[in-house]
């Protein structure tokens, strides 16, 4: 486990600096796969139809619900190596 928890963070920071920015559908499928793998299942109230932004994260991190911390990390590490290709 150790050693994917450095691959995920490694992968976190490496997010930061990628030379394309992408496109909002990954950026929102990134969000999610965040989320899950360091708090788990999603949380809270799902924001109001005024706030575009909230709930597309809120809804791109519930699409995720029952998916492990451990696949979440690995599925984030290779959406992450892939887009740095």
């Amino acid at each position: 486990m150790s050693e994917l928890k450095a691959a995920f963070d490694a992968a976190v920071a490496d997010s930061k600096t990628l030379a394309e920015r992408p496109d909002n559908q990954t950026l929102l499928r990134i969000y999610g796969l965040f989320k899950q793998a360091s708090e788990g299942d999603a949380t809270g109230k799902r924001p109001g139809f005024t706030d575009f932004v909230g709930r597309a994260k809120f809804d791109a991190w519930a699409a995720l619900q029952g998916t492990s911390s451990e696949a979440a990390m690995q599925a984030y590490v290779e959406l992450i190596t892939r887009l740095k290709g």
